[in-house]
């Protein structure tokens, strides 16, 4: 039976369960056939954070876009420069590994329940933004199976559920970060969240670039800790 004490705690899992769960969200990102479409996920996470930051830093969000080739955009207005500006543009490659550190940090203190209904509220505030078709389809899809493993299954599957979607945020935020970096050696993204940030502050790109490893390495390790209880 599915759990319903969204504010209780839930027995921890097994440690082989952790191991599991990590070795899956590995196989699902490694793989570039694979990880070309669960990239979908973390582009989703990648706007709903630039749209996040958006509002509260006080600027308009106008909406967000996701596209079938797992890219995204977030239009928001408001002062062009300053500290706002600053924050919506870094928070797009930061959040999925904030995200999957916030994650791990709750499931480090037995909290699955909550950390589902979490997830499932945040896809719902983000499904109301998102602007294209394909964009509705993919949020609407991730919400559904989170709502679906809240309400309809017992905690051994919703704890292996909730270990390998926080696993594959930790992950899966570290490899957008390289390849930005390779696509920007060989001359491509010019318009970059790093480059978009170099223009408003008049820091290097590659100092950007460097924040986004720092962050997504330092989560993966932190948050690794907390899942395997080190």
């Amino acid at each position: 039976m599915a759990s319903t004490d969204l504010l209780g705690t839930q027995p921890a899992p097994d440690l082989w369960l952790v191991v599991v769960t990590a070795v899956a969200a590995l196989a699902v990102t490694a793989p570039h056939r694979v990880w070309r479409v669960a990239r979908n996920a973390v582009t989703i996470a990648h706007e709903g954070g630039h749209g996040l930051i958006a509002l509260l830093t006080g600027r308009r969000l106008d909406g967000i876009r996701l596209h079938s080739d797992t890219s995204g955009l977030t239009v928001s207005r408001g002062r062009p420069t300053g500290l706002g500006m600053i924050l919506t543009a870094a928070a797009g490659y930061t959040a999925p590994s904030l995200l999957g550190l916030g994650g791990a940090w709750l499931l480090a203190a037995h909290r699955v329940t909550l950390l589902l209904w979490i997830a499932t509220a945040l896809l719902l505030a983000m499904l109301v933004m998102v602007r294209n078709a394909y964009g509705m389809l993919t949020v609407v899809a991730a919400g559904a199976a989170f709502l679906a493993v809240s309400l309809l299954t017992g905690p051994e599957v919703q704890a292996a559920f909730a270990y390998s979607a926080v696993w594959f945020l930790l992950l899966g935020g570290v490899r957008p970060v390289f390849e930005l970096q390779a696509k920007r050696r060989h001359g491509g993204a010019p318009d970059s969240d790093a480059d978009q940030l170099s223009r408003l502050t008049h820091v290097p790109a590659a100092l950007w670039l460097f924040l986004f490893h720092a962050v997504s390495l330092c989560s993966l390790i932190g948050g690794g800790r907390w899942l395997l209880g080190l």
